[in-house]
């Protein structure tokens, strides 16, 4: 019984703590870039050091075994880089002009963009007629429903102790606090896109190249040098390469430190431990968890139309990952299946021989 709770406690631990250093991450980037860190040098920054954590660990766990590297592996690492750069730059910017609690919510779009993306990439087949497809496609519409509720509509605050918002007229909606909300959406949900481009490419690439820690340190590596060279020509302030003791430098070491290894690490132990879909349902976890650090953290308001919204994205995330687990039963009990009739034919055939 000890065994048995420690298998699943630990894992739930597991989970929450990951959710929360994703939120966490957020909110001290936010934090750091509102107090004038230029978002660029972080990335960069957050990035160098990741490279080096990576570097080292895969010296450290693959230094007797390493898998061989082709030119066209090296081009796939290129390719995630370049989406993997797009897609920080993205929710940076997206972080910048909204809020951490938008984010979280815009990132169950995730396992949406990824079912239309395996859709197009003829990586998945629509049957129209199964129950499977027609929940990821239900679920695809709610999700993307969703973004538009939480992005174009924010409705008035449900919690006011620290904000003066009142309900939304036609002046708010020209206001230029408005405004930023939904160019922040737009990059967020663009995020979400470009982290189900990654998905879909670094499956590709895993079946080439089975080595996470390899592949994650190639990435780190390319990425620190895309985006130095992105920051060098859209930064112009000399000054803003340079670190203090301040919020900025604790974001840096948080971010690449706590937000990327650590992060990665648990994250990697439960898929090990108990499964992709285990993993998968702790997302909504986020939104809760970033309402409350708005909250108490920022001072960002609970409006009504984020609070609807993430609960229609939710509604549409969960509708896509109960597809895909009725997709898997389905599956699973298809081998069941053969494998019965494969172990009843045998001792048929070692029959007929023995009479021969």
């Amino acid at each position: 019984m000890a065994l048995c709770s420690r298998r699943a406690v630990l894992p739930f631990l597991g989970m929450v703590t990951v959710i929360f250093i994703q939120v966490s991450n957020m909110e001290v980037i936010k934090a750091a870039i509102s107090k004038g860190t230029d978002k660029y040098v972080l990335i960069v920054y957050s990035q160098i050091l990741c490279t080096l954590i990576f570097v080292l660990c895969s010296l450290i766990f693959h230094r007797s075994e390493c898998p061989p590297m082709s030119f066209s592996i090296l081009c796939k690492l290129l390719l995630l880089s370049v989406s993997g750069v797009l897609a920080q730059i993205c929710a940076f910017v997206g972080i910048q002009y909204s809020s951490p609690m938008l984010s979280t919510a815009l990132l169950n779009l995730i396992p949406a963009f990824t079912f239309l993306l395996a859709v197009i990439f003829r990586m998945e087949k629509v049957k129209w007629m199964s129950t499977s497809s027609q929940a990821k496609s239900l679920g695809t519409i709610v999700s993307i429903a969703g973004a538009f509720v939480v992005t174009f509509y924010r409705g008035p605050p449900i919690i006011k102790k620290f904000s003066h918002l009142s309900v939304l007229s036609l002046d708010s909606f020209l206001s230029p606090q408005y405004s930023s909300w939904i160019l922040g959406g737009i990059f967020l949900a663009a995020d979400a896109f470009l982290i189900s481009a990654w998905y879909i490419l670094q499956a590709i690439t895993f079946r080439r190249f089975p080595s996470v820690l390899i592949i994650v340190a190639y990435q780190s590596f390319f990425t620190a040098i895309m985006s130095t060279l992105l920051s060098l020509i859209l930064v112009k302030d000399p000054n803003a390469w340079k670190l203090g003791l301040d919020i900025g430098l604790i974001a840096i070491f948080y971010s690449a430190i706590i937000g990327s290894g650590l992060r990665v690490c648990l994250v990697t132990w439960c898929l090990s431990s108990i499964g992709p879909l285990y993993v998968s349902m702790f997302k909504p976890l986020a939104i809760v968890f970033s309402i409350v650090m708005d909250i108490i953290f920022l001072g960002e308001p609970l409006c009504l139309g984020s609070l609807i919204g993430a609960v229609i994205i939710v509604t549409g995330f969960y509708f896509v990952k109960w597809g895909n687990l009725i997709e898997e039963n389905t599956i699973e009990d298809r081998e069941v299946e053969s494998s019965i009739l494969s172990s009843q034919k045998v001792p048929l055939l070692k029959n007929k021989t023995e009479n021969i």
